[in-house]
């Protein structure tokens, strides 16, 4: 059973996501629980270490008066939970570049000034949640594990997008369906390691080719099923001809 963890602290809104998800939980049969509530970042953690297991997270962002705000709790919940469900609960709307920044997963930003699309929001989330972890569990879900910062991911490889040389000598970024952050490493090594499904298309990239969408041959552009492009080289156009063609 997957523990559900509210951070919230507005009092109000936090009595609504705890009924509304134990509402959704009891409707459609989820294996999940509302195991704890607070307005307290800390209470959410030393949860989280005297029962560490995989858990959902619904976070406000702003958490007023408290020493810590809900991207730094995400960091400190990374560290014991890495595969984790993270979802802000925000009165902001575009919040994908805050989480990139702190090296973050989240699964979906919710924006709580309107109660129907909070609950709507939550409800999608949970949804997709069960999808996730079905498929997981229907599959030998293979796992790719690196070092960011100080926290440790582990991202499926199948949501892996692609992987680029960054600014910065001997930095990786790594694209992905959720996620997106850098990390120290070498394409050369990510090529070896990766194997067959991730095809070195540019000095640059390194690209899962179950995830290429469309190719541009007059641009030499690949663009990936989230939406993001990536460049290829003309020694690589032949390559990647016969891969789409399988796909």
């Amino acid at each position: 059973m997957l523990p559900i963890y509210i951070c919230e602290d507005d009092g109000a809104v936090l009595a609504a996501q705890k009924e509304y998800l134990e509402k959704q939980i009891l409707i459609e049969g989820y294996d999940m629980e509302v195991a704890l509530c607070s307005r307290h970042p800390e209470d959410i953690l030393d949860a989280v270490k005297a029962a560490p297991r995989r858990g959902i997270y619904f976070l406000d962002v702003e958490l007023k008066g408290e020493p810590m705000d809900g991207f730094s709790l995400g960091q400190e919940i990374r560290k014991l939970d890495a595969r984790g469900f993270l979802v802000y609960v925000t009165s902001f709307s575009d919040l994908a570049f805050e989480t990139f920044r702190y090296h973050l997963e989240a699964l979906d930003y919710i924006v709580k000034g309107n109660p129907e699309k909070m609950y709507g929001g939550i409800r999608e989330s949970l949804a997709a949640i069960t999808e996730r972890m079905g498929r997981e569990q229907g599959e030998q879900t293979e796992y790719f594990t690196v070092k960011a910062l100080d926290v440790v991911k582990h991202i499926p490889i199948d949501e892996i997008m692609f992987f680029e040389t960054a600014g910065r000598t001997h930095r990786i970024e790594l694209h992905g369906k959720y996620d997106r952050f850098d990390f120290i490493g070498s394409i050369q090594e990510l090529e070896t390691q990766l194997g067959s499904r991730f095809l070195r298309v540019h000095r640059a990239y390194l690209v899962n080719t179950g995830r290429i969408w469309e190719l541009d041959l007059k641009h030499r552009e690949i663009l990936m099923e989230n939406g993001e492009k990536c460049l290829f080289s003309r020694n690589a156009k032949a390559k990647l001809l016969q891969v789409v063609s399988c796909l």
